[in-house]
């Protein structure tokens, strides 16, 4: 065969060799298993590494929002606290996604980081001899803001009796208590503290004031001598008619008056000497002159002095009727003349008597509204601006002895213990003006009078948060009604605009047990934005809300 021949032969085998593909086809599947196992377990195992990882994030951010939530604690303290967080919070389950190595807690000047790794078992990629894949992650919570000054403005109104069970109890607050608006404000508030507390990287960095409102606000009996008080309309209420022109008891009773003695001794009048003094278990006192320089009542009355005659005294005797019954005889020094039906100054002089205030020292601490008398002040608006008082009448603090008096107010402290035992002893009962609330809010985070918060340092946040359950229901001028309301809602609106132009950011939570009043319009304005503004309907919300507003205002946060 010619060369040419057989090589064109061998050609066309080779062609048929190659081309055909029933022998090989067992292998080449085999072959190509392998890589296609692989592939499918590392899917497989990415898609688990992932939920591995979601789940290491989570727990690791809750740890993390746990140790940076308290700054204060040691290292093995923070460690403890986000080891808790984060074995409370990991759910994948280590049987089957692998156990979490224990966290690392790394502080920051002004953040905590805490991280993990979970060894996860592979399935399928085990086959290429991979038996687990390291899933790591860590969570950084920041501060952002390094001082704080907050301005807790609380309702103590009677309405803050009721309850989720009980919507429609009033003051005093029914027993037992601890299901009721002012009980779970007072609990979630120190917790509100306690993170307050532990957002102060060093003391003082978070302050706070407590303002508890009614329709007055208390600032404390301290302050009966401060300049800053109006007791205008407080003499005139707080007093006692007499008719000066009677001095005996019988001329004040002949023109109907109520004769009131101030002050007597009781003496034994057969007692003459000493020993029969003494006998009668009486306190003898000898005769002397009022000066103590002579022994004679001729040299005492010579040189204008007066000699005063002995006396046997029954010292424990202190009442007219007691005196009597041990057979001594009583002799009254002074009285006055009152007329009783008279309780104000106007009625008293108009009865031509003479009115005589009470002490200050009296005064159960409540002040009202700053303005007129007769309404606000609308060219200076003290009444809804943190104005310091000055010598002018309406810019002063009038003084009223308000019956349900709410507890008083503490200004900027960061004595955390004294804060807490003010939430303690809040006591629901009186009306609702939160404009004056907030406008003592406000006072206490300004310097100068009334309350003197120092220079404001560098680097500080202003927060008012108010929390309020009802509707406001009377000021110093406007009463029940909803024409006076409507005129109290105003001047909240008009203190709440003030503040926020000043740079105070302003929280507002309004409790509505079942939401029966509707949504408060007012609070809703008077907060900085809508993001800052609740509408509670259950007692129970107050804790999470303050928790979370909390969190806001220390700016706490997870970084990444």
């Amino acid at each position: 065969m010619h060369i040419g021949q057989h090589m064109c032969t061998a050609l066309k085998r080779a062609r048929a060799f190659f081309g055909n593909r029933d022998a090989n086809i067992a292998m080449m599947f085999g072959l190509s298993l392998i890589p296609i196992t692989i592939a499918a377990g590392a899917g497989l195992d990415l898609t688990r590494a992932m939920i591995v990882r979601s789940n290491l994030t989570e727990a690791l951010d809750a740890a993390a929002l746990a140790a940076g939530s308290q700054p204060g604690l040691t290292q093995a303290q923070m460690q403890s606290v986000a080891q808790a967080y984060f074995n409370a919070n990991y759910k994948a389950d280590p049987a089957y996604y692998g156990t979490p190595a224990a966290v690392t807690v790394a502080l920051g000047t002004q953040s905590v980081t805490v991280s993990s790794a979970v060894p996860m078992p592979t399935t399928l990629m085990a086959v290429a001899g991979i038996h687990n894949v390291n899933v790591k992650s860590a969570s950084t919570v920041v501060w952002g803001q390094t001082r704080l000054w907050v301005g807790l403005v609380l309702d103590n109104t009677g309405s803050m009796c009721q309850s989720d069970t009980n919507p429609n109890a009033n003051s005093p607050c029914p027993n037992p208590a601890s299901n009721t608006k002012i009980a779970s404000l007072q609990a979630a508030t120190h917790n509100l503290l306690n993170m307050l507390q532990g957002a102060a990287l060093n003391p003082g960095d978070v302050q706070v004031a407590i303002v508890p409102f009614v329709k007055d606000v208390n600032v404390g009996t301290s302050n009966s001598g401060a300049t800053w008080i109006d007791w205008t309309g407080w003499d005139s209420v707080n007093g006692t008619c007499q008719i000066s022109s009677q001095t005996s008891r019988s001329s004040c009773t002949s023109t109907h008056g109520s004769w009131t003695w101030t002050g007597g001794t009781c003496t034994i009048s057969g007692k003459t000497s000493q020993s029969n003094c003494t006998s009668g278990k009486g306190t003898w006192t000898a005769a002397h002159c009022s000066n103590g320089s002579y022994t004679t009542q001729t040299q005492c009355t010579s040189h204008g002095a007066t000699w005063i005659a002995a006396a046997c005294n029954i010292s424990g005797i202190t009442t007219q009727t007691s005196c009597q019954s041990t057979s001594g005889v009583w002799t009254w020094t002074t009285g006055n003349c009152n007329i009783s039906g008279y309780t104000t100054q106007s009625g008293c002089t108009n009865a031509t008597a003479a009115w005589t205030p009470k002490s200050h020292t009296t005064w159960n601490g409540c002040v009202t509204d700053r303005g007129n008398s007769t309404g606000p002040d609308t060219t200076n608006n003290y009444d809804v601006e943190n104005t310091a008082p000055s010598t002018t009448i309406a810019s002063k603090f009038p003084a009223e002895q308000y019956s349900t008096c709410p507890q008083s107010l503490m200004g900027l402290s960061y004595d955390w213990t004294a804060l807490g035992a003010k939430i303690d002893s809040m006591v629901a009962g009186g009306s609702t003006d939160q404009t004056i609330g907030l406008a003592w809010g406000w006072h206490a985070l300004s310097q100068g009078d009334p309350l003197n918060a120092p220079a404001l340092p560098a680097n500080t946040a202003r927060y008012l948060i108010i929390l309020s359950d009802g509707l406001n229901t009377q000021d110093r001028w406007y009463g029940d009604g909803y024409n006076q309301s409507t005129q109290v809602d105003a001047r909240m609106n008009a203190v709440c605009s003030n503040a926020k132009a000043d740079g105070i950011i302003i929280y507002a939570v309004y409790v509505d047990i079942g939401g029966t009043q509707g949504n408060s319009s007012v609070l809703q304005a008077c907060a900085t934005d809508s993001s800052k503004y609740w509408d509670l309907t259950s007692a129970s919300q107050i804790d999470g809300v303050l928790a979370a507003i909390g969190q806001q205002i220390t700016n706490l946060r997870v970084s990444q």
